[in-house]
């Protein structure tokens, strides 16, 4: 450090210092600072043992009420003010089925106390029901005109339920007086999974604050076990959202997590493996916090989901507050069809709830995978068979991939015997002459060294979408093929209740069919790979780790859908097939012939090759400089 920075730094401290001298406050306003401060805390203790003594009294006439006593009217209407009439009652449910859903309302909250999907069933064959009663909750606060705040969700409301069109209109009306009342107006279409949700105030703007002009609401929810593998369907349920004008986010999903948003959030979706309940802002949600929680294993719930957040509102009833409610299947043609004829910027993307992979392995997927996976179930009911087509589909595309992978594998494998003899012709402690010599013995055949791993990384997108696919596909829920009953899950063969430690929590308490299958088969396949490789040292402790990859994934399947683990098993096979229609037709003493033909011939170097040989020139130029340098200093 030179002269000039010292003298800086030092002048730089001297600087702050001096402000920070002269800016201080002096003793009466410090003094004055705290009695502020002093005033704010007595203000706000003031304001939270007022709130506590009006729930206190509430509860109180609660209890007086359900015990069948009489109500004070004047303490009654001291702790609500103008909703005293609606602060007592008794809960009725009002039950709303369309095609596609089952509603129940409750006139404690006017909210929606019960969700049933009409068209699916969980795994032991009972109605699919996504909550009920107290395991969801809908509650918006309101700031009454006397200071008082009240919950919806102890309030009651008024029922009113209409016929329209192609839909029910659900009415929850909380009732004021004669001429005001705040209404929760639920339009339930009959073949729709999307309601709708409006909050209309007529005449509020007396009876609440003068400054409210928003509601501060509260979303939660437990999400129920629904499938057979607890373990795979909590991997799978996650809370996502989505900023307006922005992508979407998700939740931790194998940890306790919480977020405070900072931005306008479009969507919340509390997501299960298969299924989801999602709220929907027409204007967004604003001062969003968000919490997801793991339950307990031995819990009948997968995860407890919870948001908070602000909505815009207007008392006078002039703009009524436009909210949406999802109820339904992930499936991405279903959830697709909400963005259709919708601009770019305005789309609601809520297909993207459904994991698909990275961005690359997602578009594979929605332009391959998806749409002929759609087409063939047009035509096709027995959706192992649909898996076959597909497989075979796949197959073929890849066809021209593999036979060139194949090809550039034959060519090294006859020439290996050249390539043996340069080996023992240069010893090994010449390791860069070995590697020119082999480059130009693959130069003069004409051989790319990468032509058989090429192939094989352009068919990784694919391989990863599938693996991606199947777990989340809902057309495969408890669809049975062979002695699978349900192809989203695991098809257990031989199960067990004793905990054994490593093997239960990463294997799970059975084994899976398919999977054996799978595994028994890769087995197979990597015989008849090694079967065609060259043997030796280093070979052998290759081959032992080729062999020991099947076995890892039978830890990895076994809880995996059965469906995926069909699809890699007929996949495989097929493979197989392959491999030796290629040693049928490829006939390798021809090929030998051909390639010491091509070496008669002038080559022109590929690029890979030409670049391949200036980065040895280059290494071997380093290392002779670097050789020089010390003998210089010796």
């Amino acid at each position: 450090m030179d002269k000039n920075t010292i003298i800086g730094l030092v002048l730089i401290f001297a600087i702050l210092f001096g402000f920070s001298y002269l800016n201080r406050p002096s003793k009466e306003e410090i003094a004055a600072r705290q009695r502020y401060q002093d005033s704010v805390a007595t203000a706000n203790a003031e304001q939270i043992r007022a709130q506590i003594e009006l729930e206190r009294e509430q509860r109180k006439l609660d209890s007086a009420a359900m015990a069948g006593h009489a109500i004070d009217t004047a303490r009654a209407e001291a702790l609500y003010g103008s909703f005293a009439g609606a602060a007592f009652g008794e809960n009725e449910e009002i039950e709303v089925e369309s095609d596609l859903l089952r509603l129940k309302f409750s006139t404690r909250g006017g909210r929606v106390s019960y969700a049933e999907l009409k068209e699916y069933r969980t795994h032991d064959s009972m109605p699919l029901v996504l909550f009920e009663g107290e395991e969801a909750e809908s509650n918006f606060i309101l700031l009454t005109a006397n200071n008082r705040v009240l919950n919806t969700k102890d309030l009651y409301f008024k029922p009113i339920l209409e016929r329209r069109e192609d839909a029910h209109v659900m009415t929850m009306r909380l009732e004021v007086d004669p001429d005001s009342h705040l209404d929760f107006v639920y339009t339930i279409p009959d073949s729709n999974y999307m309601t709708g949700f409006e909050i209309r105030a007529h005449n509020m703007e007396q009876h609440l604050d003068n400054r409210t002009n928003s509601l501060e609401m509260q979303w939660k929810s437990l999400i129920r076990q629904q499938e057979k593998g607890r373990k795979f369907e909590s991997r799978y349920a996650v809370m996502y959202y989505k900023y307006t004008g922005d992508d979407v986010e998700e939740m931790s999903q194998n940890k306790n997590d919480a977020e405070k948003t900072t931005g306008r959030v479009r969507w919340v979706a509390f997501k299960d493996q298969f299924f989801s309940t999602i709220m929907l802002a027409d204007n967004s949600f604003t001062s969003t916090t968000l919490e997801s929680e793991i339950m307990p294993e031995r819990s009948n719930y997968i995860k407890a989901y919870s948001m908070d957040a602000t909505v815009e509102f207007d008392p006078t009833g002039k703009n009524p507050t436009m909210m949406q409610t999802y109820y339904g299947p992930n499936q991405h043609r279903i959830l697709k069809s909400y963005d259709k004829g919708v601009d770019s910027d305005e789309q609601l993307d809520l297909e993207k709830i459904i994991p698909l992979g990275w961005s690359l392995f997602r578009w594979v997927s929605q332009l391959l995978i998806i749409p002929m996976f759609n087409f063939f179930g047009r035509f096709i009911s027995n959706y192992g068979v649909i898996i076959l087509l597909m497989t075979i589909v796949i197959k073929l595309i890849l066809l021209p991939l593999t036979f060139k992978s194949y090809m550039s594998s034959a060519k090294m494998r006859v020439l290996r015997p050249q390539i043996d003899e340069i080996n023992a012709r240069i010893p090994a402690e010449k390791a860069m002459e070995r590697n020119q010599a082999t480059m130009a013995l693959y130069q003069k055949a004409g051989i790319n060294p990468m032509g058989g791993c090429l192939p094989l990384l352009l068919q990784m997108p694919i391989l990863f979408a599938m693996f991606s696919f199947f777990p989340t596909a809902i057309e495969l829920r408890q669809q049975s093929f062979l002695w699978a009953d349900d192809l989203s899950s695991y098809d257990a063969i031989v199960s067990w209740d004793t905990y054994i430690p490593f093997i239960s929590n990463t294997f799970g308490n059975h084994i899976s069919l398919f999977c054996l299958l799978m595994t028994i088969v890769n087995l197979i396949y990597t015989k008849v790979n090694m079967s065609s490789q060259p043997s030796g040292g280093q070979m052998a402790g290759m081959n032992i780790v080729m062999y020991l990859m099947p076995i890892m994934f039978l830890f990895i399947f076994n809880n995996y859908a059965s469906g995926l683990s069909y699809y890699y098993l007929v996949s495989l096979l097929i493979t197989i097939g392959q491999t030796y229609l290629f040693r049928l037709f490829v006939d390798e003493k021809k090929l030998l012939k051909k390639i010491e033909a091509a070496k008669a011939k002038p080559q022109k170097k590929s690029g890979f090759m030409a670049r391949l040989e200036a980065a040895q020139k280059a290494q071997q130029e380093a290392i002779r400089k670097q050789q020089q340098q010390q003998r210089g200093r010796r």
